[in-house]
């Protein structure tokens, strides 16, 4: 997938392009992604992130490494981000189109809760499998 997607929060104050990474999304099941999402987070990471009207974008840094960005009018969340911005990920119902990624797979999953579950045939991954993933693709590039 090359080309940029466009999307934008509730009150469409802040709109952004983005090029998907892929066509393929992740639910986030971490207890930080379900409480600042109000359930699962399905984002995409993305490249070429471009957005409009960045004052009305809000940061919360939420851990040594990673921000989470939304719109300070409507409080719609938008974006995950490394604080080096080495990783951007988007969530997927700001798209203008979310329903043409594929749902694929599921990280932190050592994290649900016992009270939802999804029938998707997902890679699940939990926390550490996922952050070990990325510590070793750091260390390589």
């Amino acid at each position: 997938m090359s080309s940029a997607h466009s999307g934008k929060c509730l009150c469409g104050g802040v709109t952004f392009s983005a090029v998907p990474a892929s066509d393929n999304m992740d639910a986030c099941h971490c207890a930080k992604c379900r409480k600042w999402s109000g359930g699962v987070l399905f984002a995409v990471p993305c490249t070429e992130l471009k957005v409009a009207n960045e004052d009305l974008l809000g940061a919360y840094q939420s851990s040594d490494w990673g921000e989470r960005l939304f719109c300070q009018n409507c409080g719609t969340n938008l974006f995950w981000r490394m604080l080096d911005r080495s990783i951007e990920v988007v969530m997927i119902q700001a798209f203008d189109d979310p329903e043409r990624f594929n749902f694929c797979a599921e990280v932190f999953i050592d994290e649900k809760p016992a009270n939802y579950a999804f029938v998707n045939d997902t890679t699940k991954m939990t926390g550490e499998e996922f952050m070990a993933m990325y510590a070793a693709s750091d260390s390589s590039g």
